[in-house]
């Protein structure tokens, strides 16, 4: 059994306060930061090289790294740059971002160039930071406080830490009851996200037991059986079995089987085409409904797609079916969670349960800020490559990049607190009052609810954060609740980086792979 003394000096030692945010940012710095960069893999432009059948002209992306702070004087020269300088001289603790990148004109690829794309915002004891590895007494002579635990950035001289952002999981089935026109609709929902992009996806049982779809960019509802097959599945046997084989959810299937319009995948896929875009022609109607169906319904089963696959590449319409597949059955395992509602064999989901919550991290707003950054630059590059061949201009990465386009992208946000998805109070300036202001502001948790709404089960104490969250820890007011702090011995657990080994896990276990005879 540990003792009191024991187990302050652990928690109040310098590893232990900020470890999580630490963390975070390191698995960022080395893991996060290449991913972001495999995402887009590809700067596309519309160069047509004049005279060589009209070769495209396009850059690839390929190692991303991140050095140590340094300071450019007025001289050009460089030093290394230390929090304590950063402090003193109203700088920004930054470190460079080296990005390898081929230019590639038709046939010809010229040798990858090393390109400086911007400057990262550094945290102090992170791995990319000067003061990592350092002992106390080095610590000390380069004008660091020996207990200081870091967990925070320097921008523009002032030290601010990232708030730790609590939300509702995503990618899981959740059920609820909602009320339409004094009618209790049975509802089953899921935030699927994907690369950043997060969308909500219903199905809900209305009065006359039959199921509806609806989700982003389709306005309206869907029948459920049409949607079913317009992803493949047109028997009825195997729109029922993707559902359930419990015989009281048979009946009302059967119900929504009769209600349904199309009985192939062609009338399916036109079903949506025709909600989408009406009084359209039938080839823009059908391009229109597989681009919706592919990139906004369940977006976060994307995933299954092999990295880097294209239209033209033998075995993508494959691959595209069999992600198709993947939805049908997840939207299967939506609509018998709202029939089990219907039949009082699951309750509804309790949102303020700690197993329904995720939290966001210092490394995980990075990432969010950092793709966003990216896709700025991207985008410039491509103006610049293009307007210096209107130009009759030689091609050369080195000019087309411009390093303040993602510095800027990147810094404002953290200076100011307004962080991409229209998030407000994300970064905030570190509470120096005292080393306990420090301890409890760099282990901070906020909620995303409106501070104006009473919320009160959201405010409550709830059982599952006995040992997660602080329970008296919490400001008095508006923010009563809302506002929290994390328990002393809390560690948070992190995600695997190779789901398919989680995959191999689970079919050793005898889980059975989706085949390809469903279709």
């Amino acid at each position: 059994m540990l003792d009191r003394k024991t187990l302050s000096k652990s928690y109040f030692s310098r590893e232990h306060v900020a470890r999580h945010q630490l963390d975070s940012y390191n698995y960022f710095l080395e893991y996060n930061l290449q991913k972001v960069v495999d995402e887009q893999r590809v700067i596309e432009t519309d160069i047509a090289q004049r005279g060589k059948d009209n070769d495209p002209v396009w850059v690839e992306l390929g190692n991303i790294r991140v050095e140590k702070p340094v300071v450019r004087e007025a001289d050009g020269s460089q030093s290394s740059l230390f929090p304590s300088e950063a402090r003193l001289r109203n700088l920004t603790y930054a470190a460079p971002i080296l990005l390898d990148m081929v230019l590639v004109q038709g046939d010809a690829r010229s040798d990858p160039v090393t390109t400086t794309i911007g400057q990262l915002p550094v945290m102090v004891g992170s791995k990319a930071c000067n003061l990592h590895g350092m002992s106390d007494e080095e610590r000390i002579e380069h004008g660091e406080d020996s207990h200081d635990p870091g967990g925070y950035f320097i921008v523009n001289g002032s030290e601010r830490v990232l708030m730790t952002l609590e939300d509702l999981a995503s990618n899981k089935i959740m059920t609820e009851f909602t009320e339409r026109y004094n009618e209790k609709i049975f509802v089953a929902k899921v935030f699927s996200q994907y690369r950043g992009y997060r969308a909500l996806v219903i199905v809900e049982r209305n009065k006359r037991n039959l199921l509806e779809v609806s989700f982003p960019s389709v306005a309206g509802h869907l029948k459920f059986v049409d949607l079913m097959r317009s992803l493949g599945l047109t028997g009825d046997h195997d729109i029922v079995n993707a559902v359930s084989t419990d015989e009281d959810i048979l009946t009302f299937m059967l119900q929504n089987l009769e209600e349904g319009e199309c009985d192939t995948v062609e009338e399916g896929i036109m079903y949506v085409g025709k909600k989408l875009a009406p009084n359209q022609t039938r080839d823009y109607q059908r391009k229109r409904a597989e681009f919706v169906l592919d990139n906004y319904l369940l977006p976060h089963l994307n995933e299954l797609m092999p990295d880097g696959i294209k239209e033209e590449d033998p075995g993508y319409a494959a691959h595209v079916q069999s992600v198709r597949l993947a939805k049908a059955h997840f939207l299967g395992r939506m609509a018998e969670a709202c029939f089990d509602l219907v039949l009082d064999k699951r309750k509804i989901d309790d949102k303020d349960h700690y197993s329904n919550k995720r939290l966001k991290l210092a490394g995980d707003l990075m990432e969010d800020l950092f793709r966003i950054s990216l896709n700025r630059l991207t985008r410039d590059v491509k103006y610049q490559l293009e307007r210096a061949s209107m130009r009759h201009r030689d091609l050369s990465i080195s000019t087309a990049v411009r390093a303040d386009v993602l510095t800027e992208r990147l810094l404002h946000p953290l200076a100011t607190g307004n962080w991409v998805g229209g998030r407000t109070g994300v970064s905030q300036l570190l509470d120096r009052v005292d080393h306990m202001a420090v301890i409890s502001h760099l282990r901070r948790v906020i909620s995303p609810l409106s501070r104006s709404q009473p919320h009160f089960e959201a405010r409550d104490l709830h059982p599952t954060q006995w040992g997660r969250i602080c329970p008296s820890e919490t400001p008095e007011g508006p923010n009563c609740g809302l506002v929290k702090n994390f328990a002393q011995m809390v560690e948070i657990s992190k995600g695997v980086k190779d789901e398919q080994v989680v995959m191999r896990v689970l079919y050793n276990l005898g889980v059975e792979e989706l085949k390809q005879e469903f279709l």
